[in-house]
């Protein structure tokens, strides 16, 4: 079956591109999440029409991931962890931590769009990059700062 994509799919195309694909693929996967058009049902004015509309959606949601980029990227994130010798965290703090600090300075994002290689595991400052969507990257300032105990007065 022919169809028009309406929105990027991996491993597939890009918004726009005319692909051919199996029947059952194109019936119960493309079509129903509105991810294609069929290219043999709808004239060409009308698949056009649908595109620059799908187009202007996307402009939108770029531009709304843009400030939102920007706007994370002006917040710095301060975590306190305990720490010992060496300024050696006593775990670690992963993206799951940085989206609950987010959450509580009332910024919502999913933990799985903040990116660490690997947990951070020292005190300091790092930036963090945080993919939004769209080709939308933006670095997020975290300060790890060691948790200061207070010893009992005796």
């Amino acid at each position: 079956m022919k169809v028009i994509l309406c929105e990027d799919v991996p491993n597939l195309g890009k918004m726009g591109a005319s692909v051919k694909v199996a029947d059952g693929y194109a019936r119960n996967y493309l079509l129903p999440r509105k991810l294609a058009v069929n290219a043999d049902s709808a004239s060409a004015k009308q698949i056009e029409h649908e595109m620059q509309i799908i187009r202007r959606r996307e402009e939108k949601l770029r531009t709304a991931m843009t400030e939102f980029g920007k706007k994370l990227e002006s917040l710095t994130v301060e975590i306190k962890a305990r720490a010992g010798e060496e300024d050696k965290l006593f775990g670690s703090v992963t993206n799951a931590m940085i989206a609950e600090k987010l959450a509580e300075m009332g910024v919502e994002i999913d933990r799985k769009q903040i990116v660490l290689d690997e947990p951070i595991r020292s005190v300091g400052i790092f930036t963090v990059p945080a993919r939004l969507g769209h080709g939308i990257e933006a670095g997020l300032k975290v300060w790890v700062t060691p948790l200061v105990e207070e010893e009992p007065v005796a």
